[in-house]
């Protein structure tokens, strides 16, 4: 009998729960966007005698209610402490790093062999029609080993740029992955999100400025500046707990002199900086006005050199580094970009040639790096 009156009372409960979740999202509504996690949410699928029949609709509306539900950003708080409690040592793809680090989780098998051989294939091509040099960088997990969980699995990145720098050649190739581990103890990545800081920007530049045995520009790390002290990363995110936010931090020198920069033929601006988003949750974008398709910078230095880069988010931070050694840089992210990139290339080169430049970050570079010729 109190086994059956338990079950009545558990259902009684659930039923009362949902019927509190359903009405609060009648008077709530759907939200189009997520300043915690940085992303668009899934919105209500239309329904369709086809869609259901192919399990189109099935899925996409577990989608929407996941991203839908009702408090969704405490209850992934309240799971993270839950989790914590259990001693989980990775939580929803984030490892729980010393010193209050969290750090991205990639598994060796989330990458095939395939996958990589036909990325660098790609690059191979790119290099050898364009003459362009690569700065894959390693992602936090391959840098920071020593703030890693005991015994926490990773991809070998490492063995990943020996490879890419086997078939691209020594001369395209730019080590990145050295000169990070040696500053590992530095702040070269943020505790709460998957980018390198502005400092890790800084060690890429003069790797790339040993690459191409140009003099790098006197850039002092003792006086850089604060752009904010708050920033909750990706990587927070994913688990929302309370804890202290990173400094965004950039070099001042590279305000000192003019520069006109352009956004998909739109928005021009004088400053790399776009202080309005230290105002929202994704304060990384800062730097270049977060992503565009293309970017067009035109600066104050008359040497006639031009740069096209390549790039993912990683390159937001280290391209303001630049500024000194090229007169224009052109700027491309492939995940906006529709058409053929050679045609785009051959658009904006100069009559005397231009540098070409690759910047991702190694696991984006596995996940993301396509184009058309």
């Amino acid at each position: 009998m109190d086994e059956k009156r338990n079950a009545i009372l558990t259902v009684a409960i659930i039923c009362a729960m949902l019927l509190v979740f359903t009405a609060a999202d009648l008077f709530n509504g759907d939200r189009i966007y997520s300043e915690t996690e940085n992303r668009v949410l899934a919105s209500r699928p239309e329904f369709s005698q086809e869609s259901v029949k192919s399990g189109e609709f099935g899925a996409a509306y577990e989608e929407y209610i996941t991203d839908q539900f009702v408090g969704r950003d405490k209850w992934i708080g309240i799971k993270t402490a839950s989790d914590i409690l259990m001693q989980k040592k990775d939580i929803n793809g984030v490892y729980l790093g010393q010193d209050g680090y969290l750090i991205e989780q990639h598994l060796p098998s989330a990458y095939e062999s395939v996958q990589v051989t036909k990325r660098t294939a790609l690059l191979e091509k790119l290099v050898h029609d364009w003459n362009a040099k690569v700065m894959l960088v390693p992602t936090a997990d391959n840098v920071l080993t020593d703030k890693l969980p005991a015994n926490a699995a990773y991809y070998d990145q490492e063995a990943l740029l020996a490879y890419v720098e086997e078939q691209i050649g020594e001369s395209h190739y730019i080590d990145v992955f050295s000169v990070l581990k040696e500053h590992s103890r530095e702040e070269i990545y943020y505790r709460t999100d998957h980018h390198w800081t502005s400092l890790g920007a800084y060690y890429g530049y003069s790797a790339w400025a040993q690459a191409l045995g140009v003099r790098p520009y006197d850039y002092s790390v003792s006086r850089m500046r604060t752009a904010s002290e708050d920033f909750l990363g990706t990587l927070h995110s994913r688990l929302n707990l309370p804890m202290k936010g990173d400094e965004i931090t950039y070099f001042p020198e590279t305000i000192k002199r003019p520069v006109t920069v352009t956004y998909d033929f739109e928005e021009t601006m004088d400053t790399y900086y776009q202080e309005s988003y230290l105002e929202t949750k994704n304060k990384y974008g800062f730097f270049l006005d977060d992503n565009h398709a293309f970017t067009e910078i035109h600066t104050s230095y008359r040497n006639g050199k031009t740069l096209f880069v390549i790039k993912d988010s990683y390159a937001n931070s280290l391209i303001p580094l630049l500024t000194p050694h090229y007169q224009t840089i052109y700027v491309v992210d492939l995940r906006y970009l529709n058409g053929s990139l050679y045609e785009f290339m051959h658009t904006y080169e100069p009559e005397g040639g231009m540098d070409v430049l690759v910047v991702y970050n190694c696991i984006h570079f596995l996940e993301d790096f396509q184009y058309y010729e």
